[in-house]
């Protein structure tokens, strides 16, 4: 069973950072892309950051400059790194990957980040 789990989130105060943390499990075939997104609430879910098996990288205008994204295949994990936080940076944010050979893409159970003013 394929698994994603999600660490790192928190509160923070505005300017602060924060690195969230993703690990897959329990498949045998490689990870192809990987992306954080995140959801406020009564908002839609965004996608944050992309990056995929090569390690081409994809950013939100609104964190672009504050953000980075990488990955460890030897792990499957992916971590976003975020700098300069702003409360409007405060939502549910999701890790999500999809897989050669398989037809669907998984998401973790998501973590919350609360930028306080």
């Amino acid at each position: 069973q394929i698994q994603l789990v999600e660490s790192g989130g928190g509160l923070v105060q505005t300017g602060g950072s924060l690195r969230l943390s993703c690990a897959a499990s329990g498949s045998t075939f490689s990870i192809n892309n990987m992306g954080w997104y995140r959801q406020a609430p009564g908002k839609q879910r965004d996608l944050v950051a992309l990056i995929d098996i090569g390690g081409r990288t994809n950013y939100a205008d609104s964190v672009k400059g504050r953000f980075t994204i990488s990955r460890d295949n030897s792990k499957n994990t992916v971590y976003l790194q975020m700098n300069s936080l702003k409360p409007e940076d405060t939502a549910v944010y999701y890790c999500n990957a999809d897989f050669f050979a398989l037809p669907y893409d998984y998401w973790g159970q998501g973590t919350q980040v609360t930028v306080s003013s």
